[in-house]
């Protein structure tokens, strides 16, 4: 099993930044972000490969970035120009050889 540790988030102002953290325990693929807003369903933030490939969702293109350490098994999430429609509680995912696996989720709130 994969064990996810997250770190980060909190409430900032619209227009701040913060920065997400996920360590995994294993080996892992893809690593990525996901977010839940209240009342809305789970939906793909970013997620970048072993390789180096990334990918974004278009909502948080050119304002998000994610970075990997793959050494480390580490993924991060730098968000800037953060808007309330950003708030949600925001979800490390990670494909590993036994299986997909989910962090214990970290709210993010940005207030107007």
């Amino acid at each position: 099993q994969v064990q996810l540790v997250e770190s980060g988030g909190g409430l900032v102002q619209a227009g701040g930044s913060l920065r997400l953290s996920c360590a995994a325990s294993g080996r892992t693929f893809t690593m990525g972000w996901f977010r839940q807003a209240p009342g809305k369903e789970r939906e793909f933030v970013a997620a970048k490969t072993w390789g180096g490939s990334t990918d974004y969702a278009d909502s948080v293109k050119d304002r998000f970035t994610i970075s990997r350490d793959n050494a480390k098994n580490t993924v991060d999430l730098q968000m800037n120009s953060l808007k309330p429609e950003d708030t949600a509680v925001y979800y490390c995912n990670v494909e590993s050889p036994i299986g997909d696996y989910w962090g214990q989720g970290t709210q993010v709130t940005v207030s107007p």
